[in-house]
Order: structure tokens, then sequence, then C-alpha cells
């Protein structure tokens, strides 16, 4: 998991057969406090943007009640297009 700039928060490893959607709840809530430019540290992302791998109700609804708009593109619904320009950050990093 990175932020918007594409600098690495938190990095899990797994086996090759194990889904990529299982990390998703326990990447975000292990996210350290990340200090901005004024303020307190903020504690949990504000947006998180993902993959149709993420597209469960399960974790639509898990980031919902965290507070965390979720930017998931979903099946037969938004193409590639509309979000692959923010989700290239990760794949680049």
């Amino acid at each position: 998991m990175v932020d918007e700039r594409g600098f690495p928060l938190v990095a899990q490893i797994s086996g090759a057969q194990v889904h990529d959607s299982r990390f998703l709840i326990p990447l975000v809530e292990s996210v350290p406090a990340v200090k901005g430019l004024a303020g307190r540290a903020r504690k949990r992302p504000g947006k998180l943007h993902a993959d149709r791998a993420y597209a469960s109700r399960a974790h639509r609804a898990w980031l919902r009640r965290r507070g965390i708009a979720a930017r998931i593109a979903r099946y037969g619904v938004e193409s590639r297009e509309r979000l692959g320009r923010w989700r290239w950050v990760v794949e680049r990093t």
C-alpha cells in the first residue's frame, strides 16, 4: 500500500496462490500514522483506490464503517481508464 505520491506505507508478502483481496483489511489496519504538513498525524487514509479484485460488499462495508471513501472498480460498471490514472502509482512503486 502506498500514498498518493508512491511512498510505500505497508508491504506484505504472501504465497503465489493466495488472492490479494484477503489482505485488504490487514493492510489498511496496519497503516502507520502519517504526519501531514499541518495538524496531527492521520491514522487512516481518507480514500482508497483499488482494482476489481477488491470489489466485494464486505470490503466496501468495512471501509464505510471506518470512514474511508472507497474508489473500487465494479464489474460491468466502471472501465479501467477511469480508475487507472490513480492505480498506476502503486504499480510504478
